[in-house]
C-alpha cells in the first residue's frame, strides 16, 4: 500500500529552520538521508522531495475558459506544505512508524523537531466495468 507522508510547517517554523546552524542542518539531513537509504534497501522507498519556500507558492484556479488565475499565499495562512515522502509499505502502522522517524529527526541541540507529519494512503481506484 502506498502512503504519502506530508510535512507541514508554519512561517515561524520555516524561519526558525533557516536560523539553524550549519551543523544542526547537516545532522538533520544526515538522519533523513540515512532513513531514505534504509527504506530504499528494504524496497519501501518511492520518493521524497522538499518544496520551494512558501512565498513562492501560488494557488491556481481555472476560469470557465480554462485560463489559470493565480494568487499568492495569503498572510493569514497558518500552515504550508513543506515536502513529502512516498512509501510503499505492508501496513498503515509501518507508514506511521516511518512518519515518526521523520518527525523525530534532530533539530538544534539534537532535540527531535517533532514536525507534524500527515499520513495519507493513496486512494485505490476500482477498475471500470468492461
Amino acid at each position: 500500500m502506498k502512503y504519502i507522508l506530508l510535512m507541514s510547517g508554519t512561517r515561524a517554523g520555516v524561519e526558525g529552520y533557516q536560523a539553524w546552524s550549519k551543523h544542526d542542518i547537516a545532522a538533520h539531513m544526515a538522519i533523513l538521508q540515512r532513513l531514505a537509504k534504509e527504506l530504499a534497501e528494504s524496497g519501501e522507498f518511492v520518493a521524497t522531495q522538499g518544496l520551494a519556500e512558501p512565498k513562492e507558492a501560488k494557488v491556481v484556479r481555472g476560469e470557465k475558459n480554462g485560463v489559470p488565475v493565480t494568487d499568492g499565499i495569503f498572510p493569514e495562512s497558518k500552515e504550508f506544505l513543506l515536502g513529502y515522502w512516498i512509501v510503499d509499505v505492508a501496513t498503515a502502522e509501518r507508514a506511521y512508524a516511518i512518519a515518526g522517524q521523520i518527525s523525530a529527526a534532530p533539530g538544534p541541540g539534537a532535540r527531535p523537531t517533532n514536525m507534524p507529519i500527515e499520513v495519507r494512503q493513496f486512494a485505490a481506484h476500482k477498475s471500470e466495468p468492461h
